[in-house]
């Protein structure tokens, strides 16, 4: 085939591995190759492998770039967002919280870095290499097994030894190899403030039990236990199960742990721990979603706030991560109080990149949003795309019911960002629902469809750290409309 990768760019990189697969006719044996593989790793949906794409994402370095950027620059506003709201009871009121989940979300983390695990979610236009936000995700974020595990499958694939014999030097991010570095560092930052822990709470280089594995975090003070807590009901068990073999290999007890479990215990020199059924924790990777440990009160989690409030385990994320998951922060990024703590450079970013946001209320004039295509509502604490509705979707008079009840529930109201579609081909030859199936009338022969893309850009520790690419065939992406989950290689 012709072309020099030197001067491909994404798009035209993609439609390259695109033709290689349509001359092969679909590779309906790598595709049966890959999800063998993903068969046997954590990447499962239901039992089966999940629903996965064989056309990746291939960005080229100018395009890694504008992502890293864009991550960056996003967490850097996060973090003014984060410390304002800590600091100021003015902006804490701004977010219409309950005064005592406001109060938890401003409590102190016993270490400096705000937001440890961040996704912000773009729509990329890899024509204009332009972009709009989304939204944004702390603990609860999601996607790095996925990622990692399909990147493998897709790689086992003829069609991508084809690309890469012709275009050698594309690499994936290990996203959870890294992350688990950033939560190390995380609890090693805690530790370093609270010398009086006991012992046995902490584990150096300078102890035999230790492994690295193949990463070399900052840091090399460990955890001694690791618990990813949340409730079972809402966590994937496979994606908790693949960190925990993670964190055992470097030779941290490692589990997870139901929030309904949690405890304090007092031992026996008068040390006070927090406990689950199996043992002491002196870690907790707060995998819950702050809005639902709120809305789920119990023992547990009364113990959770315990542990953080007296310093008796690191709780990476501690609570204050809430306000920019929340879907009222790009609400504020467009107000007053909001631009007022930005830079000039900064509100140009807000203005350039984030979607028109506004929280609806019984006094709004709804006709100011009456044009349904332009404009997505959603609510105002939700998690996982619950209750989002796009324009789109509706007709004229459900708009309009759309709005009412926005508008008694205090939901936002936000402008829709047009997604960029490219050329899709499942990967899984699993059938069934919510297997990422095109709908009929888009799929041409060989099953390629145009199917609508949204890249999520990790950050750990305020730092990029890869990208989540899933595509869908409706308005709105989720796990409800059937998407799939993409691949992603940077050049080098």
């Amino acid at each position: 085939m012709e072309g020099n990768v030197a001067t491909l760019k994404t798009r035209e990189l993609e439609d390259y591995f695109e033709r290689i697969v349509r001359t092969r006719e679909g590779d309906l044996p790598g595709r049966r190759k890959g999800d063998e593989y993903l068969s046997q790793t954590h990447a499962l949906y239901h039992g089966d492998p999940a629903p996965w794409a064989l056309t990746p994402k291939i960005f080229d370095k100018d395009m890694t770039a504008l992502l890293k950027e864009a991550a960056e620059r996003m967490y850097g506003i996060m973090d003014k967002v984060t410390r304002a709201f800590c600091s100021d009871a003015s902006v804490r009121a701004w977010f219409r919280m309950d005064p005592a989940f406001s109060d938890l979300c401003a409590m102190d983390a016993g270490y400096d870095c705000q937001i440890p695990l961040a996704r912000v979610d773009i729509f990329l236009d890899e024509d204009a290499g332009s972009y709009t936000f989304c939204e944004l995700n702390t603990d609860g974020s999601a996607g790095m097994v996925v990622t990692d595990a399909v990147c493998q499958a897709v790689r086992m694939t003829p069609s991508f030894e084809e690309f890469a014999s012709d275009h050698p030097g594309f690499r994936q991010y290990d996203l959870c190899g890294s992350w688990i570095d950033a939560l190390f560092e995380t609890f090693a930052e805690w530790e370093l403030a609270h010398p009086h822990r006991t012992e046995d709470s902490a584990r150096s280089d300078s102890g035999a039990c230790v492994d690295e594995g193949l990463y070399a975090p900052q840091s090399k003070i460990y955890p001694a236990s690791v618990a990813i807590v949340d409730y079972s009901e809402s966590i994937d068990l496979e994606d908790a199960a693949h960190f925990v073999d993670l964190m055992r290999q470097r030779g941290v007890v490692a589990r997870f742990a139901d929030v309904r479990d949690l405890r304090i215990v007092e031992e026996e020199g008068g040390a006070r721990r927090l406990c689950d059924a199996a043992g002491p924790i002196d870690c907790v990777w707060r995998r819950a979603v702050t809005g639902e440990l709120w809305d789920k009160p119990c023992d547990g989690r009364s113990a959770l706030i315990e542990a953080a409030q007296e310093g008796l385990a690191c709780i990476v994320g501690g609570f204050r991560t809430w306000p920019c998951a929340t879907k009222t922060v790009f609400a504020f990024l467009w107000s007053q109080a909001g631009q007022s703590l930005l830079s000039p450079e900064e509100q140009s970013f807000v203005r350039e990149h984030v979607p028109y946001t506004e929280i609806l209320d019984e006094s709004t004039q709804l006709s100011r949003f009456a044009e349904k295509d332009r404009w997505i509502v959603k609510p105002c604490g939700g998690y996982n795309a619950v209750g989002v509705v796009a324009g789109l979707d509706v007709t004229e008079r459900e708009w309009s019911q759309v709005l009412a009840r926005a508008a008694a529930a205090g939901a936002i109201v936000q402008e829709y960002a047009q997604q960029y579609q490219t050329p899709c081909l499942r990967g899984t030859l699993v059938d069934g629902p919510h297997r990422g199936e095109a709908p009929k009338g888009l799929v041409d022969d060989l099953g390629f469809a145009p199917a609508s893309n949204m890249e999520g850009l990790y950050l750990y520790r305020g730092r990029f750290a890869g990208v989540y690419t899933r595509v869908g065939f409706a308005n709105t992406i989720g796990e409800w409309t059937s998407r799939l989950n993409v691949a992603s290689f940077f050049e080098e």
